[in-house]
């Protein structure tokens, strides 16, 4: 059973005098107290000094001598010791992107172990397996005796096609059979296929018949090898050619086994989506080959609120409900004749309090239809003027400065309106999808590095 507790008996480093304490293991524990009263004592000189000495001498004797000797802390007794890392605690980064494993260096260590052991997945779940020409052929030959199989080469994976083109390329290649959309056909007599609906075609490159023993019943192995395994490396290696790194075994007989398909690169034999070999940088969150697009690995993702948009719902639309828009009389600016003007497209008034607006008219406000066209009238020198002007609602209005501006000032007046919410892309996981899609034990590295 695993030690719940960190068991600290008869601690007298420092200014400790005698303290014996029980804390919580893999639990976020905070040590308080007066200046001078022994926290640093406790966690850095005893705690963390004991897991330190306790991990080298655990190595050895050649690693030792490289680290030289570790004083044991004046302590009685520590149980439920793990091996223990520390941060500087006059470290001053405010630096988002820090993490206490990134500043420690384990999360170095977790990128290169998932990128050498880790497991991907394609976006519907399934395991993709990258296998090599023997291995293909071993797993062939592993069916029941007696299975009778074909090798197919897919070249066209759910596409709309017509198919001709594709029909006659595999005839001059020497093949004959060929399977669309499940059913087999020999080439001559290929089907006409509908160029608007989406077809699978795959050739036809060998039909064998798996063996375990030969006539005389003596069973293949490293010593009596198949006959029939280089010709299915063959026919395997061409099939792969032609279906640029994917084929399946189907069965000869409806039945007789599963259908089975094989890729030798990172590719979903199920789905066809492919990802990029995996090296430890991509699992960094501080590096664009790890880190999610939509928030570019923060995790988060400064989004414009409406209630501080809208603050006062008691106030009209004349009083300056909406906060970002409220510097000037809204008679007097552009955005308060195009508030205006709705107004008068939607029927609702400009003087009364926001609350009394319906949720429709509101949501008009925030966010407008694309292209959206405004009668806006307004008096100058003494005439009336109206022009049709493109509303794009407060919410896009607010986003695109956000996003086009090149002042700090602007961004920072933006960012009043603004909160921080986790990346609706990565749930504040800031990899990229195809990364956390990599596990170990069914857990993907954010999991095990939270």
């Amino acid at each position: 059973m695993p030690q719940e507790l960190l068991i600290v008996r008869g601690a007298r480093e420092h200014n400790l005098k005698n303290v014996t304490v029980e804390l919580p293991r893999d639990r976020l524990v905070v040590i308080t107290g007066l200046s001078g009263s022994g926290k640093s004592s406790l966690a850095f000189d005893t705690i963390y000094a004991e897991g330190q000495r306790r991990y080298v001498e655990s190595l050895s004797a050649y690693a030792r001598q490289f680290l030289g000797q570790m004083e044991k802390p004046d302590v009685d007794q520590i149980e439920g010791l793990s091996p223990a890392i520390s941060i500087d605690q006059k470290g001053s980064s405010r630096n988002p992107r820090s993490t206490v494993g990134t500043v420690t260096e384990v999360y170095d260590h977790l990128r290169l172990l998932f990128a050498r052991i880790g497991h991907p997945h394609c976006p519907f779940g399934h395991e993709i397996e990258r296998q090599t020409v023997q291995q293909i052929v071993d797993r062939i030959l592993r069916l029941p005796a007696g299975s009778r199989l074909l090798v197919l080469g897919p070249l066209i994976k759910d596409r709309k096609t017509e198919g001709d083109r594709v029909f006659e390329a595999a005839r001059k290649q020497g093949f004959v059979r060929i399977r669309v959309d499940g059913e087999m056909y020999d080439l001559d007599q290929a089907p006409t296929l509908d160029r608007y609906k989406r077809h699978t075609i795959e050739v036809v490159v060998d039909r064998l018949v798996v063996r375990h023993a030969d006539d005389e019943g003596r069973s293949f192995g490293p010593d009596h090898p198949d006959p029939d395994a280089a010709r299915l490396a063959d026919s395997v290696e061409t099939a792969l050619r032609l279906g640029e790194g994917l084929m399946v075994v189907a069965p000869a007989d409806d039945g007789a086994f599963e259908e089975q398909r094989f890729s030798e690169r990172y590719t979903c034999p199920i789905d066809g989506s492919t990802i990029d070999e995996l090296e430890p940088r991509s699992f960094s969150f501080n590096s664009p080959h790890g880190a999610c697009p939509t928030c570019t690995g923060l995790g988060v993702r400064k989004e414009f609120d409406v209630d501080r948009l809208i603050p006062n719902r008691d106030l009209s639309l004349e009083e300056g409900a909406l906060a970002p828009w409220s510097r000037m009389p809204i008679a007097d600016s552009w955005h308060g004749r195009i508030v205006e003007g709705i107004a008068r497209a939607r029927g609702f008034r400009t003087d009364v309090p926001v609350r009394r607006l319906s949720e429709e008219q509101i949501a008009y406000l925030l966010r407008a239809p694309k292209g959206e066209k405004v009668r806006v009238s307004y008096r100058h020198n003494g005439r009336s003027r109206t022009y049709d002007a493109t509303f794009e609602g407060l919410l896009p209005n607010l986003e695109r400065r956000y996003r086009e501006t090149d002042s700090e000032w602007v961004k920072s007046e933006l960012e009043k309106f603004m909160v921080e919410r986790p990346c609706p892309a990565c749930s504040g996981k800031r990899l990229k999808p195809e990364v956390l899609a990599v596990t170990i034990d069914k857990r993907d590295i954010a999991d095990i590095a939270a």
